[in-house]
């Protein structure tokens, strides 16, 4: 563990990061902790120099660019936050939505020494072809290779590998967010229902997993026997003879992405009914069988040739108990149908508002968020708003996080 000199640097040279790009970290109209308001006037100077350079970028490409000096945690820790409006405010988390998981690659050396020190051998003994990075994020890349199948045929597939030293990198840094969390918690009160602690072990925990690349094709394998039976949503399959712990394979997946709507509409395919299997798959998964894919945005979902969505990077997942699935569909049942005062009963049942706030105001509350909503098309309505209205909420009624939800939160707002 790092002692508190070493963390504070570490925050003071991301501060500096953040300031030479134009970043502020504090919602407007919010009152700004004492430290905070230190470091702001320390790096002031910073700030006024780098100014004339910011002028004309839009704040997503200067959030984007900052984080990215900062190193991949900070790339993951924004896309993290992006879905935290309670904790970081709406305007600062509708700029992170921008956040493009993009990094530059490592190079083919670094990727073929990776490759042969977790399959043994060289890389020709594994791979007939082995082509350039195709994709590159915060905590692996991705190759086009081809494979020679047991019937002698050549096979297009993805080879994912982890990023040189990246493991060290994540320990350091979460060291610091450990860090930064407990001093939010011991010196400034109205953070503590929020459970920075909490959301910092949520994210040390999910990019634990995200860093063993045999987790990642265990959850493919479990999500396709789950979805067996299911109609026009698949994944993969993992070719486990060729995976370890840094290097992962699996299918090479031929598809449009689904943000290409240009494309998609060309090829035929029907949007609006795309939209409603990426919908539904997701409900399902998470509701029916309490595993879901946590990180399902449009830069992780495709389209094949038999119109069927296609879902990569499987590196965060998340799961929900019986009792939680249980009180979530009770919950989206009773907004569905209207019926607010079983939707807060719910609530309170398990023990997601306290008991001393009475159900019938707080049934008040939720009609509130759902009337002006309802039979209301996506367009019509300002999900920037009706976030912040919800977080507002939250506030009012005491509800803490919950950090068994986190992932489901996150991915829903998605």
């Amino acid at each position: 563990m790092a002692n508190a000199f070493t963390n504070l640097w570490r925050l003071s040279r991301a501060g500096i990061v953040l300031a030479q790009h134009g970043v502020r970290f504090v919602p407007k109209g919010q009152p700004v902790p004492l430290a905070l308001r230190l470091a702001r006037l320390a790096t002031l100077p910073i700030a006024l120099v780098a100014a004339p350079f910011n002028i004309g970028r839009p704040k997503e490409r200067r959030i984007s660019g900052a984080l990215a000096a900062l190193g991949p945690s900070y790339v993951k820790l924004g896309q993290f936050l992006a879905t935290r409006q309670d904790v970081i405010g709406a305007e600062l988390a509708s700029d992170l939505t921008h956040l493009q998981d993009k990094m530059p690659p490592f190079s083919m050396g670094q990727a073929r020494r990776a490759v042969e020190e977790a399959l043994g051998g060289k890389l020709e003994d594994h791979f007939v072809e082995f082509g350039p990075p195709v994709a590159a994020a915060s905590i692996a890349q991705v190759h086009k290779a081809k494979i020679r199948d047991k019937n002698g045929q050549l096979r297009d597939v993805a080879v994912k590998i982890l990023r040189p030293d990246v493991e060290k990198r994540f320990r350091r840094d979460l060291d610091s967010y450990f860090f930064a969390a407990r001093l939010i918690e011991r010196f400034h009160a109205p953070a503590r229902r929020l459970k920075p602690v909490a959301v910092v072990e949520n994210l040390a925990r999910t990019t634990e997993l995200e860093m063993d690349l045999r987790l990642e094709g265990a959850a493919i394998s479990e999500m396709a026997e789950n979805i067996d039976a299911d109609a026009r949503f698949r994944v993969p399959s993992v070719d486990w003879n060729r995976t370890a712990r840094r290097v992962l394979v699996t299918d090479w997946i031929d598809g449009i992405p689904i943000s290409d709507h240009a494309r998609l509409a060309a090829q035929g395919h029907d949007l609006k009914a795309l939209g409603l299997v990426v919908l539904r798959s997701f409900l399902t998964h998470a509701m029916r069988d309490g595993f879901f894919h946590a990180d399902m945005h449009q830069g992780n979902l495709f389209v094949d040739a038999k119109g069927n969505v296609v879902a990569v990077d499987f590196g965060i997942m998340g799961r929900l108990g019986h009792k939680e699935r249980r009180f979530l569909a009770e919950i989206l049942h009773g907004l569905i149908t209207r019926d607010y005062h079983r939707a807060a009963e719910v609530h309170f049942w398990a023990g997601y508002v306290p008991p001393h706030h009475p159900v019938e105001v707080f049934a008040q509350a939720l009609r509130a968020i759902g009337e002006p909503i309802h039979g209301r098309t996506a367009d019509e309505i300002s999900m920037a708003d009706l976030l912040g209205q919800l977080f507002a909420y939250t506030e009012v009624f005491d509800m803490q996080t919950r950090p068994e939800l986190i992932l489901l939160q996150k991915s829903m707002v998605i």
